[in-house]
C-alpha cells in the first residue's frame, strides 16, 4: 500500500511544484532562464519531506 501512497503523492507535487513556479515568476515578472533548476529543487525539497513522512506514518523508518 505504501508505493500506492509514494504514487499519488509523487504526482500531487509534480503539480504542486509546477504551480509554485508559475507563481513565482507571475510574482517576479518574467519567466526565469533555468527554470528547471528551480522547479527541480522545489520538487526535491517537497519530495524528500513528504516521503519522510508517509515513511513514519505507515511504520516502515
Amino acid at each position: 500500500m505504501q508505493i500506492v501512497y509514494f504514487t499519488l503523492v509523487a504526482a500531487i507535487l509534480y503539480l504542486g511544484a509546477n504551480w509554485i513556479v508559475d507563481r513565482i515568476e507571475i510574482a517576479a515578472g518574467r519567466r526565469f532562464k533555468y527554470r528547471s533548476l528551480l522547479f527541480f529543487g522545489i520538487l526535491l525539497t517537497l519530495a524528500l519531506v513528504s516521503f519522510k513522512l508517509i515513511s513514519v506514518y505507515t511504520g516502515n523508518h
